[in-house]
């Protein structure tokens, strides 16, 4: 098989994990006797220094030409730390969701045995955990109109939905909750918000052409909790921008580490995958990061974009084999660890 990737390691430590996947899918090539190739673009801050631009024309016609696309993460503290930067690292982002129709973050959530003593909860609590959230990508409080008053003491952010925007998700979310145990939990704040209101509406009606399948109504703060409570009750749960935001990373320490959870982006066109991470500047460049994540996304690549479920699972027993065997980075055994590019060595000889 020939594929062409586009890589975007963009800021942080995202050179240093996505490296380690590109390695990683490499060896996959090689041991399966594929040809995938790889051309890197610039996204974030690192592209606003370049270029002026967090997401450059030239990024752009890559990731559109590309059949895939390999991401790492953006963010840097000279913007960070200064709200009055005209141009942002996000922006990079958010231009290139909508440009390339990347509607849908999938977010798959499950625990790994040898990581339980890792995990803030108790054993008991995240035994068996395994649930995916599919968060609405393009619309909300992140796309709608915001601005600020000419005297600058008030701001606003608008919160936007159609149906089309609510039911092209649902879709994808009553699709692979078919797959699993056959339960979507809408989680919203219809008691409140005028647009959590539609969602249920539209969800409601979707539902009701697949009676074999439960739907559970949650409100956010609710579900928040109940995330940490009891997090083996979840499936699939569906939501919106900013509560997915908020939600995933929550959920991301059920695992024991934020450095464990890949995720994808889909939509009309290209697919993007990436780490739920974020660029964690502060540990650039010390190669210290932990790169299970981007590697994850990686299969998750193979599996979705390309069907090439065998070489996924490939991968992804050698991200088990390592843990079981205690060759991780510092976030997971402060006390015994390797660096990020000798854990790459170590899941490329498992491969």
């Amino acid at each position: 098989m020939n594929k062409q990737i586009a890589v975007l390691p963009g800021d942080g430590i995202g050179p240093e994990v996505t490296a380690v996947a590109v390695k990683v899918l490499k060896k996959v090539a090689e041991k399966f006797n594929h040809n995938f190739t790889f051309e890197e673009g610039l996204v974030g801050a690192i592209a606003i220094d370049e270029t002026g631009n967090p997401f450059p024309d030239e990024t752009l016609q890559l990731c559109q030409s590309a059949d895939a696309i390999l991401f790492g993460a953006i963010g840097h503290p000279k913007y960070d730390n200064d709200p009055s930067a005209p141009v942002r690292p996000e922006q990079g982002l958010l231009a290139m969701r909508k440009a390339l129709g990347l509607y849908a973050n999938i977010r798959p959530v499950a625990t790994f045995k040898s990581l339980a003593g890792a995990s803030p909860l108790k054993p008991e609590i995240i035994a068996g955990v395994d649930f995916v959230v599919f968060r609405e990508l393009t619309g909300g409080s992140y796309f709608g109109k915001k601005g600020r008053s000419e005297d600058r003491e008030s701001a606003y952010d608008t919160c936007t939905y159609t149906k089309d925007e609510i039911l092209r998700i649902t879709k994808l979310a009553f699709e692979a909750a078919s797959k699993r145990r056959k339960k979507v939990t809408l989680v919203d704040k219809a008691n409140v918000m005028e647009t959590s209101r539609l969602w249920r509406e539209v969800v409601q009606q979707y539902a009701t052409d697949f009676p074999d399948i439960e739907l559970e109504l949650m409100f956010v703060d609710n579900a928040a909790m109940a995330l940490i409570q009891n997090p083996s009750r979840f499936d699939v749960i569906l939501t919106e921008n900013m509560f997915g935001d908020i939600l995933t990373d929550e959920a991301s320490v059920i695992t024991g580490s934020l450095g464990m959870l890949p995720s994808a982006s889909v939509g009309s066109k290209v697919a993007l995958y990436e780490p739920i991470h974020g660029s964690y500047p502060q540990a650039a460049g010390l190669n210290i990061a932990n790169p299970m994540a981007a590697v994850l996304s990686a299969a998750t690549l193979l599996e979705t974009s390309f069907d090439l479920w065998e070489e996924g699972k490939a991968i992804r027993a050698a991200v088990e084999a390592c843990l079981d065997k205690g060759l991780v980075t510092k976030d997971i055994n402060p006390q015994d660890y390797l660096s990020t590019s000798e854990v790459g060595e170590q899941l490329c000889n498992f491969i």
